[in-house]
């Protein structure tokens, strides 16, 4: 017997539309380019390795961060351009840079096939730890709502976010579907605030939290996303 489709389908972003670790790499090697330009002595005394080092240490110090990585960043900055005697205002500028490089991202073939046949049957959402914005990336017109830990203040797993992004949709967790690459950020997060979980596995892992995480359907694919969705509701 099949069940009804669900109202809504909501997304992680990084990772599970498009790789991000690239794009990172990417958006800090043009950080790195225009601090040489314009903060100069910051590159006399950092490089892209001990600036992302004293980040991680900044991190340990601060764990609070973990709930908006652009602060984090930010954060690191400002102290880096104020060991190097670096004009402070200029922080801003630079973040603009990295952002702008941050939401260069590719997604991948299959995501915006995908998600116009999606939004044909459901309601489209995304639930992020990141700083991806979908207006920039071009894609926020497919979605009806998104929710992020930056702006909320709460990150994945915490039920709440996944709460927050239902009552973005204005549908209960029991009516939606999370789809995200992270077994237990995403898949366990979600089906602990009631919502169903579907891991994108987009390389091939083996679930080697099998014992303690089930998902409710495995895809590698918005293609095969569809595919389950309608073998699970016909």
């Amino acid at each position: 017997m099949t069940r009804p489709w669900p109202k809504a389908v909501l997304f992680d972003l990084d990772d599970t539309l498009w790789p991000i670790a690239p794009v990172i790499i990417e958006a800090e090697k043009i950080l790195y380019a225009w601090l040489a330009e314009h903060a100069p002595r910051v590159v006399r005394q950092y490089t892209i390795d001990t600036l992302r080092q004293a980040r991680l240490e900044l991190l340990a110090r601060r764990p609070e961060f973990e709930l908006d990585l652009g602060a984090l960043r930010r954060a690191g900055l400002i102290a880096a351009f104020e060991q190097a005697g670096e004009d402070v205002g200029k922080v801003e500028l630079a973040m603009v840079e990295f952002f702008a490089a941050r939401n260069a991202v590719i997604p991948y073939d299959d995501v915006l096939p995908g998600l116009l046949r999606l939004k044909s049957r459901v309601r489209i959402g995304s639930i992020t730890n990141g700083n991806a914005d979908l207006e920039t990336i071009g894609l926020s017109r497919h979605f009806h709502g998104s929710v992020s830990a930056p702006r909320l203040g709460v990150a994945k797993p915490d039920p709440a976010i996944f709460l927050a992004g239902c009552e973005a949709l204005d549908v209960a967790p029991g009516e939606a579907v999370y789809v995200g690459d992270n077994l237990l950020l995403d898949v366990q997060g979600a089906q602990r605030a009631g919502l169903r979980a579907v891991w994108m596995n987009r390389i091939g892992q083996v679930n080697e939290l099998a014992h303690e995480v089930r998902p409710d359907g495995e895809v590698s694919s918005l293609d095969e996303l569809l595919s389950w969705l309608q073998q699970e509701h016909g």
